[in-house]
């Protein structure tokens, strides 16, 4: 395998050289209206890939700020590039200020080596614009490279551009080379689509990027001289999870075709001109995925764009297949050269998303789709950028408002739109508090919750009571109020930061579209998990407006509760209880964790099935809770199972109506094809979600693996064809190998299987699902006197559901309770204590 793929190389980099001219010509078309190129501290002139790096003094358009703070030092031994020859050193802080001729996007590229001679390995280096972090803290200390190359794609806005350099703890910094160059702006698109949940992600061209990976599939390395966005493609192999899995196919690049619709500078033609195809994975049936695996910090989002070009395919219509982002499907059944328009017509497509459940591993997978008469896939190219967070930062969680402080404008055009700000942020605060005046004051409770500050999001408002149309279209801003006494208490913001050490990044449990939940202890020793809003967000906003709107009016033992809030500092907090042994998936697979006993996850999921089961029967109107996952269900100190993060539930139908007719959301693998196919969601899309983690507790692997061979891929298929045959036991955890009492397996699969019906009128509810798990625990508990339930056992589920709940009425004694889950809880127990142990207990 590896001779073979050496002689393809010396084909293909003969076919580089001589195609490097007519690429070279074919990308030629885009000229950056500003194109700086600077060698930091050198006396001349650097050439460097093809490129002329001149002094950073003197020079025309770059301005050295305080120049007298720092050294310019060159050195004479063997450096790793030309550009590394010389760097700039600082003591304090010190920006370069480069005059921008065209606002829109533009690269940022930064040089650091320590050359010999000045300490600079233990330099603490941290680069902020205007705008961005994006470096923090880097040390040559705590890198394992010689030297380090950053790329990061910034839209400017205004005619300058400012790059601070900062020596952090009391150190000092230093610069080898920088690029600002203009790239054109129809590159980054402002819009692209969330892998998990699917929908559509807006809002990129308000952020940062920093390059992570840019990969050209099957061909070799691919530079700036060939690049006419100065961009470097490096081949991939290295990133392959199976080396043999993938064979690289080429054609010439002069027989790419672009599309009107799509530029060179999106991708040069050697790119789309290679392609990495299925080879041999060793598998049974030759049906596999191709994957790449890359190491990301799981604290950020990422934009993931794919480049596709069918290179292979004879006729139109013949390749088609799948691409998997971690676990879930990005495109389904993508036929390459309908979807471009042809053959060798270049066609991309950008997604985001992070790493697989905060691993720090992300995943790109593409494999054949069964169904077609060719089985293959490919793929040309790979670009996975990191996407800025909440606070502007690519590095951290500082902001730069936090790491740098301004001097004051002295110009009178910064003086003049200093005011006009002033004066429109004056008005603004007179009529936003004159808002929450109002709505205060409408509150005739003594005990009512401080009011949400008001937080405009791109010109127009968000609130969580009713707001008239005409704000709705003027965009004015409304006072979002979390005024209700469900809601908690009110936690000064002072106090927030004192309980999670000012947002201590190793205090960090998880991330998500609404922003970070960080574990805090408040003086007593209480222990919190606080969910910090990211306002910026627009994804974010809504769920936590759903989160809120939902926890106002639930309260149950295995549902996540709600402790308090705090919304000083237009702050977006919600303060919840301590869940100490976290995620139920992290107990299943992917952690060094003990493995739970069959008891546990039975009892863990009848806790989870409790507080569904609520959810949909305990309120006035039924809650779908629209992403049941492994990830969603939390676990207490003692191992209480409570459904948690409501940002995407919604309400269910009314009664007069079978459905809500909603967009699709929720997580790949665990989405009910039903809602999936006809867009209209019940209370049994929960009950299909339910059935997969059912089954992902008992086989212990994530609902969909593409790593896997096709058939194995989702959880769901696979399991229910191994429960039709009766062999459940072949696939489940082999630590429950000889530990698991058969006929309360048996049950726990037919429950499952009923779960998984293809459509939902056959599922059962989520109070039938309840009893048989129930069931199924005594048969565990009680399995030396009961005998295997007879075949047809399945029919336990219609025949005897739980009674609906009453939440003001017990079903036992039949008085007045007050509370949801003892009521729910009491009631189950003398149900099973009649039915599974008729002597009583």
């Amino acid at each position: 395998m590896w001779g073979c793929r050496l002689v393809r190389w010396m084909h293909l980099v003969l076919a580089f050289v001589l195609s490097s001219f007519l690429i070279h010509v074919a990308n030629a078309a885009f000229t950056p209206a500003d194109n700086y190129l600077i060698a930091c501290g050198s006396s001349k002139s650097v050439t460097f890939l093809g490129q002329i790096f001149v002094p950073d003094t003197p020079h025309k358009s770059v301005v050295l700020e305080s120049e007298e703070n720092s050294i310019a030092a060159t050195s004479n031994s063997a450096a790793p590039f030309s550009i590394y020859q010389s760097a700039r050193i600082f003591h304090t802080t010190t920006s370069y200020k480069f005059d921008i001729h065209q606002e829109g996007r533009h690269w940022v590229r930064l040089y650091f080596y320590p050359i010999p001679g000045h300490n600079l390995s233990s330099a603490s280096i941290t680069v902020v614009t205007e705008n961005f972090v994006l470096l923090n803290n880097f040390s040559f200390k705590r890198y394992k490279g010689n030297y380090l190359f950053k790329e990061y794609s910034i839209n400017v806005t205004t005619d300058g551009l400012t790059i601070a350099l900062i020596p952090s703890n009391n150190s000092i910094a230093f610069i080898n080379a920088i690029e600002v160059v203009s790239a054109p702006n129809e590159l980054i698109p402002d819009q692209a689509v969330a892998a998990s949940p699917p929908a559509p992600f807006n809002g990129l061209s308000g952020l940062a990027l920093e390059t992570f990976y840019r990969l050209n599939m099957g061909g070799p390395l691919v530079t700036a001289q060939n690049d006419t966005l100065g961009r470097t493609w490096e081949n991939d192999v290295k990133y392959l999870h199976v080396n043999s899995s993938a064979v690289n196919a080429s054609v010439s690049p002069s027989s790419i075709k672009y599309p009107a619709t799509i530029k060179p500078e999106i991708a040069p033609n050697w790119v789309y001109a290679t392609a990495e195809t299925m080879g041999d994975a060793n598998t049974a049936n030759g049906n596999f995925n191709i994957t790449w695996e890359f190491p990301v910090d799981p604290n950020f989002m990422y934009l993931i764009r794919v480049h596709f070009c069918d290179i292979v395919s004879k006729s139109l219509n013949t390749l088609l297949f799948n691409l998997y982002i971690n676990d879930d499907i990005a495109l389904l059944d993508l036929d390459l050269s309908a979807s471009a328009g042809n053959l060798d017509v270049p066609y991309y497509k950008d997604f985001v998303s992070n790493s697989s459940t905060n691993s720090g591993i992300l995943t790109v997978s593409v494999g054949p789709d069964t169904g077609a008469d060719w089985i293959n896939a490919l793929m040309n190219g790979l670009e996975i950028m990191k996407i800025s967070n909440g606070v502007r930062s690519l590095s951290g969680v500082s902001s730069v408002e936090t790491l740098l402080v301004r001097p004051h404008k002295k110009n009178k055009k910064g003086v003049i739109i200093g005011s006009a700000v002033g004066a429109s942020a004056a008005l603004a605060i007179i009529g936003l508090c004159y808002c929450c005046l109002v709505a205060r004051k409408s509150k005739t409770s003594p005990h009512q919750g401080h009011p949400w500050l008001p937080l405009p999001l791109y010109g127009n408002s968000l609130t969580l009571t009713n707001v008239s149309k005409t704000s709705q279209k003027s965009g004015t801003a409304s006072c979002i109020s979390l005024a209700s006494p469900n809601l908690g208490r009110f936690f000064s913001f002072q106090e927030i930061m004192d309980a999670t050490n000012k947002f201590d990044e190793s205090l960090l449990l998880g991330v998500g579209g609404f922003g970070r939940v960080y574990k805090g202890t408040l003086e007593d020793g209480t222990s919190l998990a606080v969910k910090r809003g990211n306002p910026r967000s627009e994804q974010g906003l809504a769920e936590f407006r759903t989160e809120i709107e939902m926890l106002s009016k639930l309260r149950h033992r295995h549902l996540v509760s709600l402790i308090g809030y705090c919304d000083e500092r237009s702050e977006m907090i919600l303060v919840y209880e301590y869940m100490a042994n976290g995620p139920l998936r992290s107990h299943l697979y992917g952690t060094n964790l003990p493995s739970l006993s069959w008891k546990q996850r039975l009892e863990i999921c009848i806790g989870a099935a409790r507080g569904l089961h609520y959810l949909h029967t305990g309120a006035s109107q039924s809650i779908i809770h629209r992403d049941v996952k492994t990830t969603n269900i939390l676990l207490d100190e003692n191992f209480v199972a409570k459904v948690a993060d409501f940002g995407l539930s919604k309400t269910g139908p009314a009664l007069d109506q079978t459905h809500v007719s909603t967009a699709v959301k929720g997580s790949f693998g665990y989405l009910d094809p039903e809602y999936f196919r006809r867009q209209q969601l019940t209370e049994k899309s929960d009950v299909y979600s339910f059935g997969v983690v059912l089954m992902e507790v008992l086989c212990t692997r994530p609902a969909l693996n593409p790593v896997l061979p096709r058939e194995q891929v989702n959880i769901a298929e696979w399991a229910m064809a191994w429960q039709k045959k009766g062999m459940l036991d072949q696939i489940m955890d082999k630590k429950l190998a000889g530990k698991v009492n058969s006929a309360s397996l048996k049950k726990f699969g037919e429950t499952a299987e009923k779960c998984l019906a293809d459509h939902g009128v056959d599922r059962p509810s989520m109070g039938d699902v309840l009893w048989n798990l129930e069931y199924a625990l005594q048969l565990e508990e009680t399995s030396s006197a009961l005998a295997e339930p007879d075949d047809n056992s399945t029919n336990h589920i219609p025949s005897m559901p739980l009674m609906p709940f009453d939440n003001s009425v017990s079903m036992i004694e039949g008085i007045n309770s007050g509370t949801d889950d003892d009521a729910e809880d009491a009631a189950t127990s003398a149900v099973f204590s009649q039915l599974v142990n008729p002597r009583g207990r």
